[in-house]
């Protein structure tokens, strides 16, 4: 799928070390680093070196800045959807930038744009769907979230447990992944949103959202139709569906957060509304944000939905949403790029069909050792169960071994693989022995 680079090879090797631990060049970046990012989360600034420091990449290959070669299954956390350095996505780069870089948003559209957009738009389900863009998965859900309190007049939303958002303002307030994200900002955030638990492939939990919006003036229902961060957790078939006719029971408007599911990662163009995951496409999301792999690699989100829902943008006064470099033409010139490689090379069928056979081996591995194994296309967790911080023990482990995976959970519990669309299945399937060797060893 990818020209053998002469460099790099096909992109889709096993890893390769160069030095047996941490490099030298690693080691004196990762001291550079400590002194100039501001700490995150519980850091001991003052504690060894960790990590690594990647330098290039291609395909499902990193290297980093001693030239250790590794597998990556995270893939920038799903956003590289069809590898790094792709090829069509470097050449749409060489020839939109000499062309125009810049246009002026929404005053003066480029082409660019405007013919992703079209090609956005055509994704929704209900005909003429219109679209906005944006920088960020967090910058496409705060304009749904004002999206439908335009439409609905309604400052109420019913967000899940477990459900991740982004941390820009809006979506904090319905980021549901770690309380410990909007405590600090809790009283600047929007006092109107009520969560509930992420079903589970037993327990929809309408009853109780349907008792909430009864009961408060919601306006919007944002859910995952698969959760990301939060553990890659699949709720019932025909979940996001019955959600959706629910909402519009009472008033309200579904935002499904399509940022890791869409465009292919879930074997589906949009998780919500896939018949082959059971969900009944006729009844789609109102609004669906899309984001990650959107732009081959370049920052670029969007919100696609309903003609009538958007189109409550046109108010008597001014109100948009927009920033300098929403739909830069550089981004946009990659997406349709992007959107390009997903058809012609039929990767969402084999995103269906090798995450099946990838699960599967998983399965055979760590079933018998009481690891769960869950997802659907290439979005694959392995949750190993009550026991916190496990999944980062796994990571710490397979990084010397030259595998990139991450984690998610509440508590980290689960390792996360979500590796780039394009990868060989060679490759793919040779990871099945070591990860399984890292989880079991982290089990005991």
């Amino acid at each position: 799928m990818f020209p053998v680079d002469p460099r790099h090879g096909d992109g889709s090797q096993g890893p390769q070390r160069v030095t047996p631990g941490l490099g030298p060049e690693t080691h004196s970046w990762l001291i550079r680093q400590k002194h100039v990012f501001a700490p995150m989360g519980p850091i001991d600034p003052g504690g060894p070196a960790f990590g690594t420091v990647l330098t290039e990449g291609y395909g499902s290959n990193l290297w980093d800045a001693d030239g250790n070669r590794y597998v990556d299954l995270a893939a920038g956390f799903g956003s590289m959807l069809i590898g790094h350095g792709n090829p069509y996505v470097v050449r749409a780069l060489q020839l939109q930038a000499p062309r125009l870089m810049q246009a002026m948003g929404d005053l003066y559209a480029s082409d660019a744009r405007i013919g992703l957009s079209t090609q956005l738009a055509a994704l929704h389900p209900e005909p003429g769907a219109r679209v906005i863009v944006g920088q960020s998965g967090a910058d496409a859900v705060s304009a749904a979230l004002k999206s439908a309190l335009l439409a609905t007049g309604k400052p109420g939303v019913v967000a899940f447990e477990g459900a991740y958002h982004g941390l820009s303002y809006g979506p904090l307030a319905t980021c549901g992944l770690r309380a410990s994200y909007r405590r600090p900002f809790a009283s600047q955030l929007n006092p109107h949103v009520y969560f509930l638990p992420y079903p589970t492939a037993h327990d929809d939990q309408l009853e109780e959202l349907r008792k909430l919006l009864g009961q408060h003036a919601i306006g919007a229902v944002l859910f995952e139709p698969i959760l990301g961060r939060g553990g890659i957790r699949l709720p019932p078939p025909g979940w996001p569906a019955q959600v959706t006719q629910l909402a519009h029971e009472k008033g309200a408007l579904t935002i499904a957060d399509e940022i890791w599911t869409g465009l292919g990662r879930s074997g589906a163009w949009l998780a919500s509304c896939d018949p082959e995951g059971g969900d009944d496409a006729s009844v789609a999301p109102d609004l669906v944000c899309l984001g990650k792999g959107l732009g081959g690699g370049l920052p670029l989100s969007a919100v696609v939905g309903r003609r009538d829902v958007l189109g409550h943008w046109a108010q008597p006064e001014e109100v948009v949403h927009t920033s300098t470099f929403a739909g830069a033409p550089l981004a946009c010139a990659t997406a349709v790029a992007n959107l390009d490689v997903l058809r012609r090379f039929n990767l969402i069928a084999k995103a269906r069909e090798l995450g099946a056979r990838y699960a599967q081996a998983l399965e055979h591995e760590l079933t018998p050792r009481g690891v769960e194994v869950r997802g659907r296309g290439l979005m694959v967790g392995i949750d190993m169960g009550a026991r916190p911080g496990a999944a980062a023990r796994v990571m710490a482990r397979l990084l010397p071994q030259g595998y990139l995976v991450s984690t998610g959970g509440g508590q980290r519990e689960v390792v996360v693989l979500t590796p780039a669309l394009t990868i060989g299945e060679t490759c793919l399937m040779a990871t099945v022995a070591p990860i399984s060797g890292a989880v079991i060893e982290a089990c005991q």
